[in-house]
């Protein structure tokens, strides 16, 4: 399986990004698609996660970190095998490696995608 990230950029502060993520393999409702980021210097973080079909951490479909919540919106289109974060009013803490996941339904096998830079200016 093979996630490939997308979207990343050098925006300003209170601008927004879209990331795209698209996996090589079909999604189920099952599957738990999610966005991490890693600052320099940092350990990596998940952002937000999306399960159409059941529950997450949280008791719904979708969560988010505490830091992104009004900003932050994840979506997918599993007809299309993909997985969206918008970013609007993007902050400087917000400059970081995103990584796209995938954590299998039953099997709770993971998958990464390779990063994408996003990066906000003041």
């Amino acid at each position: 399986v093979q996630l490939q990230a997308s979207g990343g950029g050098l925006v300003q502060a209170g601008g927004s990004l879209r990331l795209s993520c698209a996996a090589s393999t079909t999604l189920f409702s099952g599957d738990t698609m999610a966005w991490y980021r890693q600052a320099p210097g940092k350990q990596r973080e998940l952002v937000a996660a999306i399960n159409s079909g059941g529950t997450i951490n949280s008791g719904g479909t979708t969560m988010y970190a505490d830091s992104v919540k009004g900003r932050f919106t994840i979506s997918r289109d599993n007809a299309k095998n993909s997985v969206y974060l918008q970013m609007n009013s993007l902050k400087p803490e917000d400059t970081a490696v995103y990584y796209c996941y995938l954590n299998r339904g039953p099997s709770h096998l993971q998958y990464w995608g390779q990063g994408t830079q996003v990066t906000v200016s003041s």
